[in-house]
């Protein structure tokens, strides 16, 4: 059974969401928040596997609480769940360490099976996310790579898989997936064979492989 915390500042929409998933014996609600520092607070004796997240609250919003549930080591996949789905709310989400992106009119089988994907650890986005993000990585930046993301594609080109990465380094495998989604916008590229070749390329990583 997958524990979820649902997130959210409309007492409505958590009552909703609760009654849909209180109907399938797949999935518990383990808690309800009505902003970033309840979310914190409840997820510290929930532990959700799960954390649909509301992005525009008050007090705490939900970028600042995905920053601050992997700041704190919580291992729960968090997957974005909005009205928004403009660059200023979907990029932070996801720069963030969001597992997804989805809407809120998403229907409630599609939103049980990306509950499930996100368990899983696997990437679920909105087709109208998805098309953002994808314009995003057509456009080659012309940032450097970081620290971080030059750790990552460096265990990434000598064969570690997300999750090993992840351990690696000391961060979650969303954090990983981030990192990974930076590193191919700013190298123009769009997977991970392309984004290893061109760093190579541009000498970026060392030639031990």
């Amino acid at each position: 059974m997958i524990k979820v915390l649902i997130v959210d500042d409309h007492p409505v929409v958590r009552d909703g969401l609760r009654g849909m998933f209180a109907g399938d014996d797949r999935f518990a609600v383990v808690g309800e928040a009505g902003n970033g520092h309840e979310a914190l607070a409840v997820a510290r004796t929930a532990r959700p596997d799960v954390v649909l997240m509301d992005l525009r609250m008050p007090g705490m919003d939900g970028v600042s609480t995905i920053r601050a549930l992997d700041a704190q080591g919580f291992a729960a996949r968090v997957l974005v769940l909005t009205t928004y789905d403009t660059d200023s709310d979907v990029l932070p989400a996801i720069k963030a360490g969001a597992t997804g992106y989805l809407l809120k009119d998403t229907p409630r089988e599609e939103l049980f099976r990306a509950v499930s994907a996100a368990y899983r650890g696997e990437s679920v986005l909105s087709p109208a996310v998805a098309g953002r993000l994808m314009g995003q990585l057509r456009a080659p930046a012309k940032e450097p790579l970081s620290q971080r993301e030059l750790e990552v594609l460096t265990l990434i080109s000598r064969g570690s898989t997300n999750r090993e990465t992840a351990r690696k380094l000391f961060i979650s495998e969303a954090t990983v997936k981030t990192h990974l989604l930076h590193v191919y916008a700013k190298l123009g590229v769009r997977d991970r064979a392309a984004a290893v070749a061109a760093a190579f390329e541009r000498g970026l990583l060392g030639g031990e492989g």
